[in-house]
């Protein structure tokens, strides 16, 4: 869901001023969909230390395995944006379809993969070319995207169909679509691949997929309009952004149950996980700004301002 008037526009970038380039990781780089821009938290001192401009109104965000490179999905610029993570500078941009949203690139950095909102498929490139290699049609209106630890397995939540497809990354083909809630949007894996997690925006839940039959096993109620979610504590937790509450559902996987609720800013969407497995990251939309959480305490420790419309939609924090 772009929540934006989606024109047919040229797509313009440019850099902002950078005084030292970035040697460092983590760092969070966070897509402001209404600010036309990416700011970047040096996660050490979760101060912003950068704000890039990019236009084409940016949402979905990638980040390479080795961390040199940022995709930025530009959903009016049909495409997506490229950042030298490193120089925090804006390298190329690339044109796949008409509506791209949900961005991910495949745990080995060969590939990336681009949803397109508008004509239900989605793009597989060459991470190196960055040329598209096949166009795969899946459900209406793909958003979320993860990708397996090994590779194998793409995963697409396809809003309006209420399903999400697995989709073969040796063959690409879809070898599965099954229903999940109403209109998923975000989607979470385990680190061993064995469980995908739906978040149903219209029906205020979250379907657990068992990914081996590739089978629902069950459905945990959250808040209002969730959208997004990530693990954390050896996967132990589940974190999920209610947009219509300004909070975030603590779900205990073992036992699949709602175990907590977190208050952030106003309209929360992307949500993602430090490097330490313990400290949560989430983009308040209306608040211009990123909350902090402890996954361990249930608690905010801190408030990071950023851009207007801060949204973060995808893997967001540099690995």
């Amino acid at each position: 869901m772009f929540r934006l008037n989606h024109r047919m526009a040229l797509l313009a970038l440019t850099i902002a001023t950078v005084s030292t380039p970035l040697t460092a990781a983590p760092f969070a780089y966070i897509s402001n969909q209404l600010g036309d821009s990416v700011s970047i938290i040096d996660l050490a001192t979760n101060k912003v230390v950068n704000t890039v401009a990019v236009s084409g109104k940016p949402a979905g965000v990638a980040v390479s395995p080795d961390g040199d490179k940022v995709y930025i999905s530009t959903p009016e610029a049909h495409g997506f944006a490229v950042l030298d993570a490193r120089k925090q500078e804006l390298i190329r941009t690339v044109k796949t379809s008409n509506g791209a949203l949900g961005i991910t690139a495949a745990p080995d950095g060969k590939r990336l993969y681009v949803a397109d909102w508008f004509v239900n498929t989605v793009s597989v490139l060459d991470a190196d070319s960055l040329e598209i290699i096949k166009t795969i049609t899946v459900g209406q209106s793909p958003s979320g995207l993860v990708v397996s630890p090994d590779n194998h397995w793409l995963y697409v939540a396809n809003r309006l169909d209420n399903s999400v497809s697995q989709i073969d990354t040796h063959t690409l083909t879809v070898k599965k679509t099954i229903p999940v809630g109403q209109h998923p949007f975000g989607l979470a894996i385990d680190s061993t691949g064995t469980r995908v997690y739906a978040v149903n925006v219209e029906s205020d839940d979250v379907t657990v997929l068992e990914t081996s039959q590739m089978k629902a096993i069950t459905t945990v109620k959250v808040g209002a309009l969730p959208y997004a979610a990530t693990l954390a504590l050896n996967d132990s937790r589940l974190f999920v952004t209610n947009m219509d509450d300004g909070t975030v559902s603590v779900i205990d996987t073992d036992t699949l149950t709602n175990i907590g609720l977190i208050e952030v800013g106003e309209k929360p969407e992307g949500i993602g996980t430090h490097l330490d497995d313990r400290h949560i990251y989430v983009a308040n939309w209306f608040d211009k700004n990123v909350s902090v959480l402890d996954a361990k305490t249930l608690q905010v420790k801190e408030t990071i301002a950023t851009g207007r419309g801060s949204r973060a939609f995808g893997q967001f924090i540099a690995k």
